[in-house]
């Protein structure tokens, strides 16, 4: 950082800033931004404002006690009620007054970020809360994502959707359904530069259908991964062998449009993908395998099967191009335990040329 800029470490902590992965003062996905940048993996550049941010903010307006007294008297069984509360808690949260220091700590880092690159980038804005990406309960999904943000007074009202993110009626009602407590829940924020994806996707390190830890399976769309994580478009499937890395099923998916950046507007556009490109996969040999390597640096990383999110970026050499946006662990499988495999007594030339001539003859190769 430059010696200029004084930026609150309390309310704002850069991914690369040395800071430790504290959970509690960065949420799940943020802890994982700083974990993997520390690990040396491919991660954009970016900022968490922290927990202690959001804290500050609900404490001094008054919106935490309010909060609390306003759900004890909730009915999880009443829809109405649900929602009727939900928009006044996060109507709320948009126009109550973010504390001076909080919003001088995002003003300075802000411009630390933006101070990295020769010109002004976009950034995507991503809730990161402290119950979200847990082993036992994944969060993924709840809360929201505001992406290809170009000035600071967007970022500014965007963190506050965020923190308003919280209390969606579906974040509150799966709240109540886990058993979660509201107390001591709370919301940091990343602050992250845009990747102008080519290609994106997620990936598995296990199969999602059976909970095979022998497999990866890769989602992948043209576009900004947006489209795959909603469920906007049918991606790419491809499933490879862990140790050999050879794909062992592959579905090429209709991918009938995708979502690029839009200079004019300064922001996203969803376009019609041409025929030409939907008949093929969007991911060269190369690339397929470069995707599958990193989820597993993840998982190797971690200890545990991970569900990460990734792009190729349009504007980076090649080689240079994978970006890894997110790691989570994978919460359906994982916790169970692993099934023993049977132990062939004799494994010789024979046992081994059939072993592999049955892997191969499993290959398969389908269009939907």
């Amino acid at each position: 950082m430059s010696a200029a800029t004084v930026i609150d470490l309390r309310y704002v902590q850069f991914f690369d800033g040395g800071v430790d992965p504290d959970h509690d003062q960065l949420g799940g996905k943020c802890a994982s931004l700083v974990t993997m940048t520390a690990a040396g993996m491919p991660v954009p550049p970016g900022f968490a404002v922290t927990c202690a941010s959001y804290e500050k903010f609900v404490t001094d307006s008054g919106l935490a006690s309010r909060i609390a007294e306003e759900l004890a008297k909730l009915d999880p069984g009443d829809v109405a009620q649900v929602d009727l509360l939900s928009q006044k808690i996060r109507d709320r949260i948009c126009t109550s007054p973010v504390p001076a220091e909080v919003r001088e700590a995002v003003i300075a880092a802000w411009a630390e970020l933006q101070g990295r690159f020769a010109e002004p980038v976009p950034v995507a804005v991503r809730s990161s809360a402290t119950a979200e990406d847990l082993p036992d309960a994944s969060f993924a999904g709840q809360q929201d994502t505001y992406l290809w943000l170009t000035d600071e007074r967007s970022v500014h009202e965007h963190i506050r959707k965020c923190w308003a993110s919280l209390y969606t009626s579906r974040a509150i009602v799966y709240r109540l359904k886990n058993g979660i407590d509201e107390e001591g829940l709370s919301m940091a924020v990343a602050v992250q530069k845009m990747v102008s994806a080519r290609t994106a996707g997620v990936a598995m390190t296990l199969n999602p259908a059976t909970g095979d830890r022998s497999k990866i399976v890769i989602d992948a769309s043209w576009g900004i991964g947006e489209a795959v994580v909603s469920g906007h478009v049918t991606p790419d499937n491809i499933m490879l062998d862990k140790i050999m890395m050879s794909v062992v099923d592959e579905h090429i998916g209709d991918k009938h449009i995708e979502l690029v950046p839009d200079p004019a507007h300064r922001g996203l556009v969803e376009v019609e993908v041409e025929s030409a490109r939907r008949e093929v996969r969007c991911l060269s040999d190369d690339e397929l395998l470069a995707v599958a390597e990193l989820a597993k640096r993840a998982e190797r990383h971690y200890g545990t099967p991970q569900d990460i999110e990734w792009a190729i970026d349009r504007d980076l050499p090649e080689g240079q191009n994978l970006l890894l946006l997110q790691a989570r662990p994978e919460t359906v499988h994982s916790s169970k335990p692993q099934e023993p495999k049977p132990v062939t007594a004799t494994i010789g030339v024979g046992s081994l040329t059939s072993m592999l001539t049955g892997q191969i003859a499993q290959v398969r190769t389908h269009r939907v």
